[in-house]
């Protein structure tokens, strides 16, 4: 493995980041989240809560979070009409700051994540050929990597950077996938989830690389990678372990399940079946693009972990 990893730091030119410790038990005090729907605490798309909110409240830290449903890195790179992290998100992070609107966040206390990707590679953008012009995986990733830079810049030193989940395994992108709210029109539904595998594990090995080359560069940086990505295998392998409610436990479908028609009208809703009450933390999704909110429990318990300063299977410090 060590030989592997000088082979990849030569050919990519990084250094081999040394693994730090964890935070200290009591150190964080704020928690500031900026990413898509799948951390927005205002627009759920989870149909309860999602993990920032149970994070905050497991670790017992103040909780701001500037994520926004639909959010890409950049609209320059992937447009989508939402508020992107770059164009919106941090904009609004620095004015706060600025205004008194958002009080003094001491930086040993305070851990920033990111959370971002899955609008960039997904339908209507890279993986529908829908980014700007010669715009790649590498430049979406670059631009989250650039998110540590810039909140390092501006004085935060403690990071968690979450990598992509197994997006193939959302009913949208899966091989026996149904026309959604989602994508209404005709596709190759294999294709689409051989290119979704593809890009999710590609784009999350960027990531890793792309970090460990950036953080010998900032002097007293702690950064954190959350394997988001295993913890969702892990919880597709071992849903006993991880779902408790009251229906059978299903890691395929989803709790909030709506078929159209080949040519519906978006405006329609199509045939829903929706699974109510504790049925719905039976199951890893809840609709065709998004976690559950049990699933965002469970997110939220390992990454309550992270906050208090213990050990956690998923998270690799790099520095």
């Amino acid at each position: 493995m060590i030989l592997l990893q000088s082979v990849l730091a030569s050919l990519f030119g990084y250094t081999i980041a040394t693994t730090g410790s964890s935070l200290a038990s009591g150190q964080i005090k704020n928690l500031v989240s900026f990413g898509d729907s799948y951390t927005d605490t205002t627009a759920m798309a989870d149909g309860g809560a999602t993990w920032p909110s149970y994070a905050a409240g497991y670790a017992n830290v103040s909780l701001f979070s500037f994520a926004k449903a639909g959010a890409t890195c950049s609209n320059n790179l992937t447009f989508r009409p939402f508020p992107s992290v770059f164009e919106s998100q941090l904009p609004t992070y620095f004015a706060e700051v600025a205004n008194g609107t958002l009080s003094y966040l001491p930086p040993d206390e305070t851990l920033y994540t990111l959370w971002i990707g899955t609008n960039d590679v997904g339908a209507n953008a890279l993986l529908t050929g829908q980014g700007a012009p010669r715009v790649s995986l590498v430049d979406t990733v670059s631009c989250a990597i650039e998110w540590v830079k810039t909140m390092y810049a501006s004085g935060a030193r403690n990071f968690l950077f979450q990598n992509m989940a197994p997006l193939q395994n959302t009913v949208l992108y899966s091989a026996d996938s149904y026309l959604n709210h989602y994508w209404t029109q005709e596709r190759n539904t294999t294709e689409w989830n051989v290119f979704m595998s593809e890009i999710t594990h590609t784009g999350n090995k960027l990531q890793e690389l792309m970090l460990k080359a950036l953080v010998p560069s900032l002097k007293d940086i702690h950064l954190g990678l959350f394997d988001s990505y295993s913890l969702f295998e892990d919880m597709i392998a071992n849903p006993t372990t991880y779902l408790n409610g009251t229906a059978p436990l299903n890691i395929t479908g989803c709790a909030h399940s709506c078929v159209y028609q080949l040519n519906e009208s978006t405006a329609d809703t199509g045939i829903c079946t929706i699974a109510n009450g504790t049925d719905r933390d039976s199951f890893l999704w809840y609709d065709e693009l998004h976690p559950s909110e049990q699933t965002e429990r469970n997110i939220a318990k390992e990454i309550a972990e992270v906050i208090k300063g213990e050990r956690n299977q998923w998270t690799t410090w790099l520095a």
